[in-house]
C-alpha cells in the first residue's frame, strides 16, 4: 500500500469516527430525548463540522484542507475532559450544577460506572486528534 492510500485510509477512518460521534449525539438527543447541557453543545459545535472538513479533504485529496479538524479536535478533547471531570470529581461537580437548564454534572448514561456521554465524545476527539497527527507524519514521510 503506498503512502497516499494510507493517508486516504486514515482520512476515511477519521471521517467515520466523526460520523459515528455525530450520530451518537443525535441519537441521545433526538431518539432518547436527552437534552444537551451547555458543554455538550460546545462539543457538538466542535464535532459536527468535522464531517464536512474531513469529507472535503477526502474528496479533494488534499490533507491540508483538514488542518482545522486537528485544531477543533484538540479543543474538543479539552472541553470533553473538563466536562467529564465535572461529572466524576466531587470537587468540580458543584460547578457543573450552574451550567444552564440541564446541569453539566448530570449523567444521562453511566455505562460500567465510567462511560458517560462526555467520555464518548472525548474518546472520539482523542482518536481523531491522534489519527490526524499520524496523517501529518505520513505526509511528511514522503
Amino acid at each position: 500500500m503506498n503512502q497516499t492510500k494510507k493517508q486516504e485510509n486514515i482520512l476515511l477512518g477519521i471521517w467515520g469516527i466523526a460520523i459515528i460521534a455525530t450520530a451518537g449525539s443525535l441519537f441521545y438527543s433526538e431518539v432518547m430525548g436527552y437534552e444537551p447541557c451547555e458543554l455538550c453543545w460546545y462539543q457538538r459545535i466542535l464535532m459536527y463540522p468535522l464531517i464536512v472538513i474531513y469529507g472535503t479533504a477526502i474528496l479533494k485529496k488534499n490533507i491540508s484542507i483538514a488542518l482545522p479538524g486537528l485544531i477543533m479536535s484538540g479543543i474538543g478533547m479539552c472541553v470533553s475532559t473538563y466536562h467529564y471531570l465535572i461529572q466524576k470529581l466531587p470537587a468540580l461537580s458543584e460547578t457543573g450544577g450552574a451550567c444552564g437548564l440541564v446541569p453539566c454534572n448530570f449523567q444521562y448514561v453511566n455505562y460500567f460506572g465510567f462511560i458517560t456521554i462526555p467520555f464518548l465524545a472525548g474518546t472520539a476527539f482523542i482518536l481523531i486528534f491522534v489519527l490526524h497527527i499520524l496523517l501529518i507524519k505520513q505526509a511528511r514521510g514522503k
